[in-house]
């Protein structure tokens, strides 16, 4: 894993700008969807429950994913990384390894990992997509059931040479397609709601598979086989077949959604969701009883350390981005928490181009200092280099 990390890390430079070159030019190519149906084999069957295999479900509705695109989208690839119940290497880690090396020969422009979920107590439900990332603890449980589900498939940050290498990959990764996955995640979760799913954010996790693929990527969880009522759906013909057409609507919203970023007329309608027809007698029959939600404790916002207002920026310096939109937001919008009004707007590359940052230094080193500040209002900021208002490299 170590050799893994660090041949990302040195090679990450070259590939990142090519990327976002193809992301934005993609509709003048054919485009690759790479579908990468989790576990596989007798090895790695994933979650097991009631007689019920993850590694099945995870197939059957990848087929039905790619059967849809290979139809819907006749300018796209569809590569899978599995067409079969096998298994990809003798250790799981082989196994992560070689699905993202089948993605990146294919040189995929999009990458879906598709598995199923798990936790603790059979009440929780709901689809969620993760992407490359370290995890917000939003509440101890929700935590610590997604981390035993995937634990085997995370990357150990115990190291500090491992952890120091990954956290320069995350950061390196928001100025490419990160931002490109998160758009993706995002897109996939509004469409589980509108299939009528339970909809649970989009979270972030150091998952081995995602962090090796040189492309957009999302691992999406299609609901919680600890669930009776979500097995059911999942593992009945009608509820994989929802589920993928779910998934193909996100493809060709996300794929639409580019080519509009990048002023090009694709020539397709917008995607209009198809209504699905679920046998509501699948899940009804095992509806659970569903638990009261604990009551979170109030967080307290951190107010910012007083340095340079943004708002009297120079023509080149240094910021610590908080967030970015594909439109331009008010300086004061309440997304900035109490950074209202201390933010400035700055353009760069990706499908969220406009790029707020607070703060006015002079050097990096002098803005990395008040980041650990920052973070405890807004987990994922970093600095970014400014020139007269567009961010640099």
């Amino acid at each position: 894993m170590n050799r893994l990390l660090f041949w990302i890390v040195l090679s990450v430079s070259a590939l990142c700008w090519g990327q976002i070159v193809c992301a934005e030019s993609g509709a003048t190519r054919q485009r690759v969807v790479v579908i990468d149906a989790g576990h596989g084999g007798s090895a790695f069957p994933g979650a097991v429950y009631g007689g019920v295999k993850e590694k099945d479900i995870n197939l059957a509705v990848a087929l039905k994913l790619g059967a849809l695109i290979e139809k819907e989208l006749p300018g796209a690839k569809v590569v899978y990384t599995r067409k079969t119940d096998t298994a990809l290497g003798k250790s799981l880690n082989d196994d992560l390894t070689a699905r993202a090396n089948i993605a990146n020969k294919a040189e995929g422009d999009l990458f879906i990992s598709i598995h199923a979920n798990a936790a603790k107590s059979t009440s929780v439900k709901g689809a969620e997509t993760l992407i490359m990332g370290e995890s917000e603890k939003e509440t101890r449980y929700n935590e610590d059931a997604l981390y035993n589900n995937n634990k085997d498939e995370l990357i150990d940050m115990s190291d500090e040479n491992t952890a120091a290498m990954v956290r320069a990959y995350i950061q390196n990764l928001q100025f490419t397609y990160g931002e490109y996955s998160e758009m993706m995640a995002r897109i996939i979760q509004s469409n589980y709601g509108k299939g009528g799913r339970e909809v649970r954010k989009v979270k972030r996790q150091l998952l081995k598979v995602l962090y090796a693929t040189d492309m957009p990527s999302v691992l999406t969880e299609l609901g919680f086989m600890t669930n009776k009522s979500e097995l059911a759906y999942m593992n009945s013909e009608k509820g994989q077949a929802a589920l993928a057409r779910m998934l193909c609507n996100s493809v060709k919203e996300y794929f639409q959604s580019i080519d509009r970023m990048a002023g090009i007329d694709s020539g397709a309608d917008e995607v209009v969701s198809t209504p699905i027809v679920v046998d509501e007698s699948v899940e009804e029959e095992n509806k659970p009883v569903v638990e009261e939600p604990k009551k979170e404790e109030k967080k307290v916002e951190t107010e910012p350390a007083v340095v340079p207002s943004a708002s009297e920026s120079s023509d080149e310096g240094y910021a610590i981005q908080l967030l970015a939109s594909d439109k331009r937001l008010s300086l004061n919008d309440s997304q900035f928490k109490s950074y209202k009004g201390k933010v400035a707007c700055y353009e760069g590359a990706g499908v969220l181009k406009y790029k707020y940052g607070y703060g006015n230094f002079s050097t990096r080193a002098d803005a990395q200092k008040e980041v650990a500040a920052v973070r405890k209002v807004f987990k994922d900021a970093f600095v970014i280099h400014y020139k007269e208002g567009k961010v640099i490299k």
